[in-house]
């Protein structure tokens, strides 16, 4: 069944954090004098450009004349980093004049309906919790040694809002991944992590000190994205279980997914209409997937629906990570105030060599653009694969090939008979153990017995049985987990049998051996077979070729920047690279050459099983794991057991040894007594 519309997979509403009001302050009257009073008039005239600056940063801060985000956002970096050189030039402790403007988020002003809109939202998202993340590891550290931090610079803050910033960042990536139609299992996941980052967020917005802090809406906000993703993962994965016919679990999942924005909205007082509209619309396609489950397990499957609480954790994948912002706030560059401290390791990069990055950049973007755009162009023609697997080459993907290669070397499925022996082993050791450890207690009580027989009332110790109890209930555990353990044993072995087939492709070396041929036509109208191959192979010389002149290209361009004299000759030239490189792309963009090739060698067919065979491999794979797990896991099992069983044996030894010096000791007593 083909996804629904849900209600994240469209463009929804997203929290800002909007920058600090900014008091009036003078900076450069106290740093002249002081660079006058320490230093001379002089330095202080020469200075005079760089403290001119720095006032102009604050006034511009001060007055907000241009209120674009991002040259809000230019000026914030460039006044911060001009008061990382003031604070290591001047003694400006322990009265610190610093900033802690916050970030103005840009994310919000992309239109996300688009996908370079959705692309540039990821950036400024992630830009944003990087700029966080800096404030909390630094600013907020150094703040929180003083007296007077306020919330909104506090290491905790700072982290939530870190968090905040990455769970819209993925946001966009799930809006993404719907666009492209991804499938429902990775959609599952990616929907997973943007709950994960709203509950983080949540999470810390509940507790000292942000509790009372926030406005309502904002706590109602981020609750209500927590459960609606949580909500989304459930219902796409529940998508991917309908399709492996798992309608137990698809149901438990829905109802989960059902649960959590039933709970979301009790307290969604003060959101979003268009949030809230979002969850119902979720809601509505959750509850038309479930209902249609529970119709088919009840004619079809049959299927005992699990709790919700034995569910494992829904699978999740984050694509986003804050941006680094120590370079972008390093200061180690900046030319303000050299002079005060001479530092050669931070003199700037000259405007040539600015220019000169910036043409080297652009041009090597381009250049990566138009090899992307080939391997792509490539992979949708499947070539060079086919050419290969004509002439014998059969490869793997790349991932396939290392899990295969993976799961040969870990011994592969004709390496699982020997695992089973250890569990037979471990098993049968355990059994010996518990065998041999009730024996020693029944060996005792038998003899106290006897004993007893023999003198009557004047055998007065506790019988066996009242001080053995503990002893023999863990002796009775040990015995039901070592049947539970041998069911269990018993089910994989028969996994294993019954599975033997499909995994034994996983036996094949090399496992390219196993996929499909493609084979020339078996009758042949007009013998153009070879013309054909020729052709195309000629067509990807010339690729090879042009990607070793775009290699020359780059090696060019970094040789123009190491040569001062050939950067006019670079900046003349670069537009003729480009048509160079526009051109020799075109050249390739004859597909009717692979058409035809894909005609006469019945191509969609050998596709059609080379996907096939995938696809066994990968199933195969995913039953070999689940039973290597389960094995492990019984091995892990009987060693602890066999650890546990020693350990009652050593008592019960040692408990049967005290009796036996106890019984000699009456036996004299009661024999010294009667004579």
């Amino acid at each position: 069944m083909a996804a629904q519309s849900s209600a994240a997979a469209t463009t929804n509403i997203m929290l800002a954090v909007y920058e600090k009001k900014t008091t009036s302050l003078d900076l450069y009257r106290p740093l002249r004098n002081y660079i006058s009073m320490v230093y001379s008039e002089r330095e202080a005239q020469n200075l005079d450009d760089d403290l001119q600056t720095l006032k102009q940063y604050r006034s511009d801060l001060e007055r907000q004349s241009d209120p674009s985000p991002t040259s809000r956002r230019d000026l914030l970096q460039n006044y911060f980093k001009a008061l990382c050189l003031v604070e290591t030039r001047f003694p400006i402790s322990p009265i610190r004049i610093t900033s802690h403007g916050d970030v103005c988020l840009i994310g919000l002003s992309f239109d996300r309906a688009t996908v370079e809109g959705r692309r540039q939202a990821i950036h400024a998202f992630i830009a944003a919790a990087g700029a966080f993340a800096y404030l909390r590891d630094n600013a907020a550290t150094k703040a929180s040694i003083g007296s007077s931090t306020t919330v909104d610079v506090s290491v905790e803050c700072a982290g939530m809002l870190e968090r905040l910033m990455l769970a819209q960042a993925q946001e966009c990536v799930f809006e993404n991944t719907i666009a492209k139609g991804s499938t429902p299992g990775v959609c599952a996941k990616i929907a997973r992590q943007v709950g994960l980052y709203y509950e983080e967020a949540l999470a810390a917005l509940n507790v000292a000190p942000l509790k009372d802090h926030f406005d309502k809406p904002w706590i109602a906000h981020v609750q209500l994205k927590a459960a609606l993703f949580y909500a989304e993962a459930c219902y796409r994965y529940g998508l991917e279980l309908h399709e492996k016919e798992e309608v137990a679990e698809e149901i438990a999942r829905l109802r989960s997914g059902i649960s959590a924005l039933a709970e979301a909205k009790k307290n969604s007082k003060g959101a979003a209409a268009q949030l809230l509209e979002a969850i119902s619309k979720l809601e509505a396609n959750i509850n038309r997937n479930l209902e249609r489950a529970v119709k088919e397990n009840d004619r079809v499957y049959l299927m005992r629906i699990p709790s919700q609480s034995s569910l494992p954790p829904l699978p999740a994948f984050s694509m986003v990570k804050p941006m680094s912002m120590n370079e972008v706030l390093d200061a180690s560059k900046e030319k303000m105030f050299a002079s005060l401290v001479p530092d050669s390791s931070a003199k700037a990069l000259s405007r040539y060599t600015e220019m000169v990055d910036d043409i080297i950049r652009i041009q090597a973007e381009k250049l990566q653009q138009a090899s992307e755009l080939t391997r792509v162009r490539l992979k949708e023609m499947d070539l060079p694969d086919s050419i290969l697997a004509l002439e014998g080459n059969f490869t793997l993907p790349t991932d396939l090939k290392e899990d295969v290669e993976a799961v040969q070397i870990s011994g592969g499925p004709a390496g699982l008979e020997a695992e089973l022996q250890q569990l037979r082993d471990l098993r049968r050791v355990n059994q010996e153990l518990l065998v041999q450890t009730e024996e020693l207690l029944q060996k005792e009580a038998t003899e106290d017995a006897q004993f007893r027989s023999q003198f009557g009332t004047r055998w007065t110790r506790p019988q066996s049985s009242t001080l053995t109890k503990n002893l023999q209930d863990r002796l009775n555990r040990f015995a039901a987990n070592l049947k539970q353990a041998s069911d269990s044993d018993g089910r994989i072995e028969r996994s294993v049998r019954d599975h033997s087939a499909l995994m034994s492709i996983l036996d094949r070396r090399p496992i390219e051996s196993a996929l499909p041929t493609l084979s020339r036509p078996i009758m042949s109208l007009d013998a153009n077979e070879d013309a054909i191959v020729e052709s195309l192979k000629q067509s990807l010389r010339q690729l090879e070729i042009l990607g070793a002149q775009r290699a020359g290209l780059e090696d060019m361009l970094k040789e123009m920047k190491r040569k001062d004299d050939i950067l006019p000759k670079l900046m003349t030239s670069t537009g003729s690279y480009e048509d160079l490189f526009r051109k020799e792309i075109a050249k390739y963009d004859k597909s009717a050459q692979n058409e035809e090739f894909s005609a006469v060698f019945n191509l969609e067919d050998y596709k059609a099983s080379r996907e096939k065979c995938y696809k066994q491999i990968q199933a195969a794979m995913a039953k070999y794991r689940e039973i290597k797990e389960n094995i492990n896991e019984g091995l892990k099992f009987y060693v602890t057991l066999q650890d546990a069983i020693t350990n009652v044996k050593q008592q019960c030894s040692d408990f049967v040894m005290t009796r036996s010096i106890q019984c000699r000791e009456m036996i004299e007593d009661v024999q010294r007594h009667r004579d």
